[in-house]
């Protein structure tokens, strides 16, 4: 069994493979330490590990994973992928972000695929049908867009808008004209990414992942696959590429 675990700005998702390459237990962290490390390999028959962080890991949590796991990968810009990473500066590129594109190209080979990670950032990631990363954009996040008119203004508010909340075209107070000015805002430049790589490419998918996710396919009413695990997914690809 493999366990998989990515850390991100605000938690921690991990989550266990089997032989298949099927998820059987998936966990979120606020705090993610090696004594969690400790508990899930008493609990669980794992014998490999991959992790991967877009944050300054705890050594103690390498050290257990390093310590406990036959073999154990700490995943960087160093690490081999099975696609061909065309970025300029593979070092600097998100991790999470590969790994979101290389879940993305096992769940849909041989697919132009565009993929969006809606977290505590907005990343838009294009990879080829032949297996080339070609780059991506980085946007503020949902939050970070509320926060941000609240803290760079005197007189809006601090608003939130919940994950199936259906946002008007248009709002009739302050809240409402907040809440569709952010949420529309991220589904028009879904929208507009959309359409832009069609005009490039003959055909493509588009995957989105994310912890907030939700709020865009519940506005922008064009079909997307959703996958709630891609970057795990991902991790694992990863992990068993790594094992060759």
């Amino acid at each position: 069994m493999n366990i998989c675990i990515d850390q991100g700005n605000s938690r921690t998702k991990v989550a266990l493979f089997n032989a298949e390459g099927k998820v059987v237990k998936n966990f979120v962290y606020k705090s993610f330490t090696s004594s969690d490390v400790e508990r899930l390999f008493k609990l669980y028959p794992i014998t490999d590990s991959i992790i991967s962080s877009v944050v300054n890991l705890e050594s103690s949590v390498v050290n257990t994973l390093n310590r406990l796991s036959q073999r154990f990968v700490l995943f960087d810009h160093e690490t081999p992928v099975p696609i061909i990473n065309d970025y300029d500066s593979p070092a600097t590129l998100g991790h999470d972000r590969l790994a979101a594109a290389v879940g993305a190209n096992y769940l849909l080979p041989n697919e132009n695929l565009l993929i969006i990670d809606a977290g505590s950032a907005i990343t838009y990631d294009f990879l080829t049908e032949d297996g080339h990363y070609v780059g991506g954009n980085i946007a503020p996040g949902i939050k970070m867009r509320f926060t941000s008119l609240r803290q760079m203004t005197k007189k809006l508010p601090q608003v939130e808008a919940e994950e199936n909340e259906l946002i008007p075209l248009f709002g009739k107070n302050t809240r409402d004209a907040i809440a569709a000015g952010v949420i529309r805002g991220i589904v028009f430049e879904v929208k507009g990414y959309m359409r832009t790589v069609g005009e490039q490419v003959e055909r493509f998918q588009t995957v989105i992942t994310g912890g907030n996710a939700p709020y865009i396919i519940n506005n922008v009413q064009t079909p997307l696959r959703h996958e709630r695990q891609l970057v795990l997914i991902g991790l694992n690809r990863i992990l068993e590429y790594n094992k060759k």
